[in-house]
């Protein structure tokens, strides 16, 4: 990819500016427009899709008014699956984590990230990978770690999910290979992760290896 083009969602004009001015610099990357709550912002990515200039990554806050970053992720992944997503905000409850990375988030950064760090993300995003900031992973970490004593077994997918994960492919190459989209791929690695009270991918794969789903000497070639 030449270029990525990012679009902001805040509802401080103050954040979008000091974003704009930031990745405005960062090689590869174009600032193609903002908005300042999810309506306004999932009319603006509507025009920007007409023109041809559709938002490869879009940084969205969570805590807006009219509709909250949550609702319009789930839209904008409904809409525009194509288009990743970047949670950005000043919270860092598990629940509001969760609800993000399930909505279809590829990544949750909080507000005083060094910028950076929003590179990253975005970069990571584009990869097919999810950037967490370590505060939201500690977060999803503390509420995961005891295992649950009332496991859902996985299904048959989520096990060869797992098994994908522990081979060490990303939600992308998950998504090509099992012939389903990229948003569906990250919605099974957030149920299993749910369903085994785990943190990472990485603990995932050592779950799988342990069940014998993968030999932990298999790295296939990708």
């Amino acid at each position: 990819m030449d270029e990525i083009r990012v679009f902001l969602v805040d509802d401080h004009r103050v954040v979008r500016t000091g974003l704009a001015a930031y990745l405005g610099s960062e090689a590869g990357m174009r600032v193609v427009g903002q908005a300042s709550d999810g309506r306004a912002a999932l009319d603006e990515v509507a025009v920007l899709d007409r023109a041809g200039e559709l938002p490869d990554v879009i940084l969205m806050d969570l805590k807006m008014p009219r509709m909250d970053g949550i609702a319009t992720t789930a839209e904008v992944k409904r809409r525009w699956p194509e288009t990743e997503v970047v949670a950005v905000t000043s919270f860092v409850e598990e629940e509001q984590i969760r609800a993000a990375l399930e909505a279809g988030a590829a990544g949750y950064l909080l507000k005083d990230a060094d910028a950076p760090d929003v590179a990253a993300a975005i970069r990571a995003a584009i990869a097919g990978e999810v950037h967490l900031d370590p505060a939201a992973a500690r977060a999803l970490t503390a509420s995961l770690r005891a295992p649950k004593q009332d496991q859902a077994p996985l299904t048959p997918r989520e096990r060869e999910v797992i098994a994908a994960i522990a081979s060490g492919a990303t939600n992308r190459q998950i998504a090509r290979d099992l012939g389903v989209s990229e948003r569906t791929a990250r919605t099974h690695v957030s149920n299993i992760l749910a369903k085994l009270g785990l943190a990472s991918r990485t603990q995932a794969a050592m779950w799988a290896v342990r069940e014998g789903l993968v030999d932990e000497t298999e790295r296939p070639a990708r």
